[in-house]
């Protein structure tokens, strides 16, 4: 069964290359990316490795833990991030999920038979704190995925947890949000005091809450 938005993220067991990971108890009070792969030694796949290492810091800094999955065993997993090391210039400083016998690509809907009945597609869960998915992405074998849209997108999904706002198109942590409708004009004074500007009624735009000194802390 497909993951779907809101849905609790299932809860596993699984070997990796940092031990064993109970997933919920692993990621704590953390949000976490879970990111599949379709199998070990594949050049796409390498290069996204590599990255996700080089961007670890930027993840911690938003109290992200990573965690990768491919559907080889473990020792291929040790073989392959050599190979990582060596050609992308940074070794993998993550947990990679053993998957050979499948359970958690069947539990999270990664096997897609259209593409293939034996290797994961790119799949991309974002999981809050609160153990509830809030992204998916699924790409093709063939494209590799844009990490620093993953990371664009927890900063808006950190934002709007927060605060009673939306971010439009293209944004980016830092640049003006919008005041989610919801919210009256009368309750926007109050948690926007540094005003907003009205292009349409339903389209208030306001500076990103928690850039501005004095702002309400309140959603």
């Amino acid at each position: 069964m497909a993951i779907r938005l809101g849905d609790d993220a299932p809860d596993f067991s699984a070997e990796t290359t940092e031990g064993t990971v109970n997933f919920h108890e692993w990621l704590g009070d953390d949000w976490g990316v879970l990111f599949s792969h379709p199998k070990d030694f594949t050049p796409v796949c390498t290069t996204e490795l590599g990255m996700a290492a080089k961007l670890k810091p930027e993840f911690e800094k938003r109290g992200v833990k990573i965690i990768g999955l491919s559907v080889d065993p473990l020792d291929s997993h040790k073989g392959w991030e050599k190979d990582i090391e060596e050609t992308q210039g940074q070794a993998v400083n993550f947990p990679m999920i053993a998957d050979a016998d499948r359970t958690v690509s069947d539990l999270y809907g990664m096997i897609h038979p259209n593409a293939s009945d034996t290797f994961t597609v790119r799949s991309v869960y974002v999981i809050g704190p609160d153990k509830k998915v809030k992204l998916t992405l699924t790409y093709p074998a063939s494209t590799g995925r844009n990490f620093d849209e993953i990371l664009r997108v927890i900063d808006s999904l950190q934002l709007t947890a927060k605060y009673s706002v939306a971010t439009p198109v293209n944004w980016k942590d830092g640049e003006d949000c919008i005041i989610v409708p919801a919210v009256t004009d009368e309750q926007a004074k109050e948690k926007f005091p540094a005003g907003w500007t009205t292009l349409k009624p339903y389209l208030r735009v306001t500076p990103q809450p928690n850039k501005v000194k004095g702002e309400s802390q309140t959603a």
